[in-house]
């Protein structure tokens, strides 16, 4: 077995495993401060929106030697100073795109574009898009996220309990901020494969936060009939025993997508691929994050204020602090002899030393003085 199969079967046992509720206040912190910056990111420099959301045009060329910074040069000036978004395509041609362009404007900017080409302009392919459909583009992605967020949130209170539904609901919004703050703060342009993106890294984050639940849900069945471990503690073995899972399963879907990102997006230059690459890399990575780090740890928390935690805590507590209380009492004291009052060694040492102290002792009974017979 490799060493971190071996590693998940102890975590699954229960035999190692890292406190990551007792340091849920770290993990708090790090998130307010991941987005605190992404919603100032989101504020400062705001969403850099495609046509489909914001209208324009877009003029598709044919195959040409003519450089996409000389054809973002002659578009701009023809659309009198908008912004040309151009994108290299692999057949040879260029994808012009304009935000905010009305038919009027289109035309000169197909005019000049064949000029420049040296072909006529019906070769140009030029769709308009409006902005009144952009509108209801954008309205219907809001309504479907929405809907999303509602459903999981009833699914969630009827298979576990309001509280887990509570804290997957925080880490979904947690995860949606950071990645719309990354689209800001790096200006990647929002597309519907960005809300396709959106929506998909929120199954991969419902996903790994529901295997935690699950297993927290079966851990602590009858909890209050045992006071051996805490609510926080189960949450806390519960999420170790998934641990090497949810690492895992994040790995191998973030190796295809960095690939479309790194590769395709930025060596090949195929930049239609960063709108849903972005979302899906970042959004998978802030899902493992908030799965981890954020949903169990909360549901711990919410669910230590519940009466019957508390006091299940306090028995915890209480039958630890007795058997601490015994532990010492078994240990020898200081200063006392070996012979004569010496306690009975295997009551007052650990269970540990006991083999070890005994053996001495049957060693000073054999050197003792003669028996009768010898005598």
């Amino acid at each position: 077995m490799s060493r971190l199969g071996s590693l998940g079967a102890r975590l699954y046992r229960g035999e190692v495993g890292y406190d990551f509720v007792a340091k849920r206040k770290i993990w708090y912190a790090i998130s307010i401060l991941i987005t605190i910056t992404a919603i100032a990111g989101l504020a400062v420099r705001g969403l850099n929106m495609g046509i489909e959301f914001s209208g324009g045009a877009v003029f598709t060329t044919p195959n040409t030697t003519v450089s996409a910074s000389q054809a973002q040069e002659v578009a701009e000036k023809a659309s009198g100073g908008h912004t040309a978004v151009v994108q290299e395509l692999g057949r040879g041609g260029l994808r012009i795109q304009i935000s905010e362009l009305g038919t009027k404007e289109a035309v000169p900017v197909q005019e000049k574009l064949a000029q420049k080409l040296d072909v006529k302009a019906n070769k140009i392919d030029t769709q308009l898009v409006g902005p009144s459909w952009g509108e209801q583009i954008a309205s219907k992605a809001w309504q479907g996220l929405a809907i999303f967020m509602v459903l999981v949130v009833i699914y969630l209170a009827i298979a576990f309990e309001w509280r887990m539904a509570l804290a997957a609901l925080v880490a979904l919004v947690h995860d949606l901020t950071i990645t719309v703050g990354v689209y800001a703060l790096v200006g990647f342009e929002v597309t519907p494969g960005t809300v396709i993106g959106l929506l998909t890294i929120l199954g991969y984050s419902l996903y790994d936060t529901v295997v935690v639940f699950d297993g927290l849900k079966e851990g602590a069945r009858d909890i209050t009939k045992q006071t051996r471990f805490t609510y926080p503690e189960i949450a806390n073995r519960s999420l170790n025993s998934t641990l090497v899972r949810s690492i895992n399963t994040t790995v191998v879907a973030l190796l295809p997508v960095g690939a479309l990102l790194f590769i395709g997006g930025g060596l090949l230059g195929a930049g239609m691929l960063n709108d849903i690459s972005l979302a899906l890399f970042v959004g998978l990575a802030a899902g493992a994050y908030s799965s981890i780090f954020i949903a169990t740890p909360l549901v711990a928390d919410l669910k230590s204020r519940d009466p019957q935690m508390k006091a299940l805590a306090k028995r915890v507590r209480a039958k630890r602090a007795a058997a601490a209380k015994a532990e010492a009492e078994r240990e020898p004291k200081d200063g006392e002899s070996a012979e004569g009052d010496e306690p009975d060694l295997e009551d007052a040492a650990p269970a540990g030393v006991v083999g070890q102290r005994s053996q001495p002792a049957s060693r000073n009974r054999g050197r003792g003085r003669p028996s009768g017979k010898r005598r």
